[in-house]
């Protein structure tokens, strides 16, 4: 029997053949595994690779239409199959071994957790390391800090189809902030979690950020933020005034509060 029959990886991609030949190569699974490629109008258009231990399907869009789109697509696509977990990677990220099994067995263990990460390892583009991302494990910490603090690496994530279905699924009324307004709305219903374990080496491309996105991204956080904020809880208003922070200083300049900040608590 195939522990990983009911799991099936769901990655977006926009061109790069070879960053998605890269990502599906890393997975390091005991069990045969599913994938759904929804290729978002790359040209060409994206091709299966040959890959050992891998059912490779891919959903094609008719154009680009942003990967907000490209994920509400691939979720039905999925629930139509009867898939049960999907797994969210995004090309040029890698796995760590056994990732999938890990989550699908916390997940079958923890019936009220609908959104499951893992912690990450940030890394260049050139596999350097730069920081690592270990936000709370619990579904109760999560909750008080989710409109504070990143709590879940989204390319990390196994996510309950049938729940994210019922939540109204993916959509682009927050554009570039997708994976949060998603996670508030299975949150209303359902647990989160982290496993405490590294799952995903994240590459960040520093070369890639766009400001009009990165502002997209921290307007649409703090309208998230804004609706769902609790009165009662600090954390939030936190998180509101770093959002408006993020608005109004330079990029720059915030990099290097950040990068203060994290010097300060590591030599603490």
């Amino acid at each position: 029997m195939n522990a990983l029959s009911d799991v099936a990886i769901l990655m977006p991609a926009f061109n790069g053949q070879a960053e998605v030949e890269r990502t599906l190569a890393s997975f390091r699974e005991t069990s045969p595994v599913r994938v759904l490629i929804v290729d978002d109008g790359s040209t060409p258009p994206i091709s299966a690779p040959v890959i050992d231990g891998m059912h490779i399907e891919i959903l094609r869009m008719p154009k680009n239409g942003g990967i907000e789109r490209a994920l509400e697509a691939g979720v039905e696509a999925l629930a139509a199959r009867g898939v049960r977990y999907a797994a969210r990677i995004d090309t040029g990220d890698l796995a760590t071994p056994g990732r999938l099994a890990k989550q699908r067995a916390y997940m079958e263990a923890h019936p009220r957790v609908a959104v499951l990460g893992m912690w990450t390892h940030v890394v260049s583009t050139d596999g350097a390391p730069l920081f690592d991302l270990t936000p709370p494990a619990e579904p109760a910490a999560i909750r008080r800090a989710v409109l504070a603090r990143t709590c879940f690496t989204h390319p990390s994530l196994m996510l309950r189809v049938d729940a994210v279905i019922e939540a109204g699924n993916y959509r682009a009324q927050y554009r570039a902030a997708e994976d949060l307004d998603l996670i508030l709305r299975l949150l209303k219903r359902h647990d989160g979690a982290n496993l405490p374990e590294f799952g995903l080496f994240y590459e960040l491309n520093e070369g890639g950020i766009s400001a009009t996105k990165r502002r997209t991204q921290v307007f649409s956080t703090l309208r998230l933020q804004l609706r769902h904020a609790r009165a009662t809880n600090p954390l939030d208003w936190l998180g509101i005034a770093k959002s408006i922070a993020h608005l109004v200083l330079p990029y720059r300049v915030l990099r290097g509060l950040k990068a203060r900040l994290m010097k300060t608590t590591a030599s603490a």
